[in-house]
């Protein structure tokens, strides 16, 4: 083999490696020019959600976040702030008084909220709080054993039974008990019945019942 050929057998070899970790950028004049691909930028508007959510994160939610979560109060006046700010509902139209804006900017405030505390972005999610009920004493959380039942007396229907350990039961505006509309126990599809979160309902701290 003569020396320009080994010589050119030795570039074809190692200039890839060069070309890998050289330090100097590689240039290439078509991408850097202006084409008619997806752009992952940001808009303005979108950056302004994205800035406003995470200095609501950071100044409102962080500072607070610990001591909601040691006394498991709901988290009203965050609630009440995110809405004034626009953080809350982005996805109802215009025409109904909300901003219009789609899925992907909801997203990018869900993020920011989600950093200053998961357990409050999630309450700032909705407008009024829910309830739903399906663990019993005896039943636990087995839906084809319950017991409670609904019974129809006129218009309105009669629901006898207990359910516990309802997540969100001390504060919610309003409850959705799992019940059975059967005339023989577990012969009936269980079916969903609001009802009033002041009616029947008592409100126990979850440190006396044992309960986390």
């Amino acid at each position: 083999m003569s020396a320009l050929s080994a010589s050119r057998l030795l570039r074809t070899l190692v200039w890839p490696g060069w070309r890998l970790y050289s330090s100097k950028p590689a240039q290439n004049v078509q991408l850097s020019k202006p084409g008619n691909g997806f752009s992952f930028e940001l808009t303005d508007e979108q950056k302004e959600f994205q800035a406003t959510a995470r200095k609501f994160a950071l100044e409102e939610i962080i500072p607070v976040a610990a001591e909601y979560d040691r006394t498991g109060e709901y988290p009203v006046p965050l609630i009440k702030r995110a809405w004034e700010l626009g953080l809350m509902n982005s996805h109802i139209p215009e025409s109904c008084g909300g901003l219009g804006l789609g899925t992907f900017e909801a997203c990018l405030i869900t993020e920011e909220l989600a950093y200053g505390c998961t357990g409050v972005q999630t309450a700032i999610e909705a407008n009024s709080l829910g309830a739903y009920c399906v663990t019993e004493p005896g039943a636990g959380s087995d839906v084809a054993g319950i017991r409670t039942r609904a019974e129809r007396k006129g218009d309105e229907y009669v629901i006898n039974g207990q359910k516990m350990w309802i997540t969100n039961g001390g504060k919610a505006n309003w409850c959705v008990p799992f019940v059975g509309t059967g005339l023989h126990w577990g012969t009936e599809s269980s079916s969903l019945s609001p009802a009033s979160s002041g009616r029947g309902l008592r409100k126990a701290d979850p440190k006396e019942t044992g309960q986390s």
